[in-house]
């Protein structure tokens, strides 16, 4: 009896520590979303205010100084048949080719090959070094690396036209950035070489989460090379893949750092994107109006593609569960 009453007496004494315990739990929980409030004003101040205020622009006709003018739609209808707007989002489609696709196709197998037969054979330590090679264009400064490559393939004293001819192909040095039938392949060319080492650096990452387990039991079973990569790795990867094209598309879209060093936009109108196409509408005619539309359907338009992205990788991964 003595111990019962002494469990009566105790048993309440604990009861109030898990009340409070349960009564801390909300408060503390509620103040993580405190550390969210610096990246939500920062948010909120460079990106959706300046976004709004783009819209609220691109309802107008200004010259950048003086007051605005309301004119409503009349900057989308003039861009919706503007037929340099549409030449220009036709060379975006094949920059996202030559940032998205071609650089996910290669990365993936370059990826594979480094993490497969060269970390196995030689080391891992050689596989770094060589996916540390790959991602230097991704390190170096875009409008370095694009003057330097002005510089290579400048059609007097550039290197490759130099190479060209040493080695008796002086028939095929062209002008490579100054040709319109030349200069979009070009910069195609380039950006492949600019976007090669993010697709590797991922897919190295998410090769290392598989499981050995399946490439061993496959390789007894009797598989090849290719039927493992093809239902293994790549089904094991497929959210690294994913993310490589939605955030290389993103890129593709509003790519302007190469097209402004390189070509400028030419020659002509060879190389011109909905990106470069606001900038000269901005500051080289003084069309702020016009130039806000521009920006604003390009962003509608990567805000469409992220959801489409999105949506498809949902519904890949719920067919794949």
């Amino acid at each position: 009896m003595k111990g019962a009453s002494h469990m009566a007496v105790q048993a309440p004494a604990t009861r109030p520590a898990a009340v409070r315990r349960a009564g801390r739990t909300p408060r503390r929980r509620g103040g993580y979303r405190l550390y969210l409030l610096p990246s939500a004003i920062l948010f909120l101040l460079v990106i959706v205010v300046p976004f709004l205020m783009n819209v609220g622009t691109s309802f107008t006709r200004w010259s950048g100084v003086g007051t605005p003018r309301w004119i409503g739609l009349d900057n989308y209808v003039r861009l919706f048949g503007d037929a340099v707007f549409w030449a220009s989002f036709r060379n975006n489609i094949l920059l996202i080719v030559a940032m998205a696709i071609v650089p996910t196709i290669i990365g993936l197998i370059i990826a594979v090959a480094l993490f497969d037969y060269i970390g196995k054979r030689f080391g891992a330590r050689p596989a770094s070094l060589l996916r540390a090679a790959y991602y230097l264009p991704q390190v170096l400064p875009v409008a370095v690396a694009g003057v330097v490559w002005g510089w290579m393939l400048h059609p007097s004293y550039g290197a490759l036209n130099q190479i060209l001819e040493s080695v008796g192909l002086g028939a095929l040095a062209q002008n490579w950035l100054g040709d319109p039938d030349l200069a979009l392949a070009t910069v195609m060319a380039v950006m492949v070489w600019f976007q090669i080492g993010y697709p590797i650096v991922i897919f190295m990452a998410g090769l290392q989460r598989v499981d050995p387990a399946l490439y061993e039991a496959a390789e007894i079973d009797g598989a090849s090379w290719w039927r493992r990569f093809w239902h293994i790795t790549i089904p094991q990867i497929r959210q690294e893949i994913f993310v490589v094209l939605l955030t290389c598309t993103i890129a593709a879209l509003k790519v302007f750092g190469p097209i402004f060093v390189l070509t400028g936009g030419g020659p002509g109108r060879a190389t011109m994107v909905p990106s470069y196409f606001s900038y000269v509408n901005f500051f080289e005619r003084a069309d702020v109006g016009y130039g806000s539309a521009i920006a604003t359907v390009l962003a509608i338009i990567i805000v469409v593609v992220t959801v489409f992205f999105l949506r498809f990788q949902d519904r890949s991964e719920g067919e794949a569960r």
